[in-house]
């Protein structure tokens, strides 16, 4: 399909566990078009998070072809991937994972450093992805200085910052209060209305049920 910008043909992704072959991902096939607003919802052990690191290149699948937009990931190696996931996956995690000594703007610079952008360029780029998430008063604090809700937009401001064709959000309201959480909601589908690709990993129905579209998996394949 030309405007998918994902595409999981018939995926296997299994592990060995002990003696047992574990079928994390048993035959999954799913296109996913641009500009959607996706959820991947299913509880503990369904395979959503295994979906989500074959999505994000961070695992590639046992069987199957899966494309990013517009190249086929599945036989990759890890410098190709890493590659990919620098410039056309943003991700967004429940932890922030944000690095605790530098402050909201350097955070953000980070992915910059690493995708080669010019020093003259990536703090303008930093500087309009916080102003976006509307941080533009805490780029000098740290993370320790930031509440739940303002640590999740520095995540997102530097999802955001290399311009990905897809924003990959695992649990990202998980360690939030409710009010937060919607907060936060509300600025994904802000995102989305820009036309950005954005795909909510959670086990939160009512969360996932805010999306346009559910993509419902248990024991490792899709349900209808």
């Amino acid at each position: 399909m030309a405007n998918s910008v994902i595409r999981l043909q018939n995926i296997k992704r299994y592990f060995m566990v002990g003696d047992f072959i574990v079928k994390a991902l048993d035959g999954v096939s799913v296109d996913i078009k641009r500009g959607e607003f996706t959820s991947i919802m299913g509880p503990s052990g369904s395979g959503k998070s295994t979906m989500m690191n074959l999505i994000g290149c961070l695992d590639t699948p046992t069987s199957g072809l899966i494309d990013i937009d517009g190249e086929n990931t599945a036989g990759m190696n890890e410098a190709e991937l890493a590659y990919i996931r620098n410039r056309k996956v943003g991700f967004i995690f429940q932890q922030f994972n944000l690095l605790g000594k530098l402050t909201a703007l350097e955070n953000v610079v980070t992915p910059l450093l690493y995708a080669g952008v010019p020093s003259r360029d990536r703090r303008l780029k930093a500087i309009e992805a916080l102003e976006r998430v509307g941080l533009s008063d805490r780029m000098q604090h740290r993370p320790n200085e930031l509440s739940g809700g303002q640590k999740q937009r520095v995540a997102i401001a530097r999802s955001l910052v290399n311009n990905p064709a897809i924003l990959l959000a695992d649990e990202p309201t998980g360690a939030l209060d409710s009010k937060t959480g919607n907060q936060i909601m509300e600025l994904f589908e802000e995102l989305n209305s820009e036309g950005r690709t954005v795909i909510l990993v959670t086990h939160d129905r009512e969360l996932g049920m805010r999306c346009q579209r559910q993509i419902h998996i248990r024991d490792g394949r899709l349900e209808e």
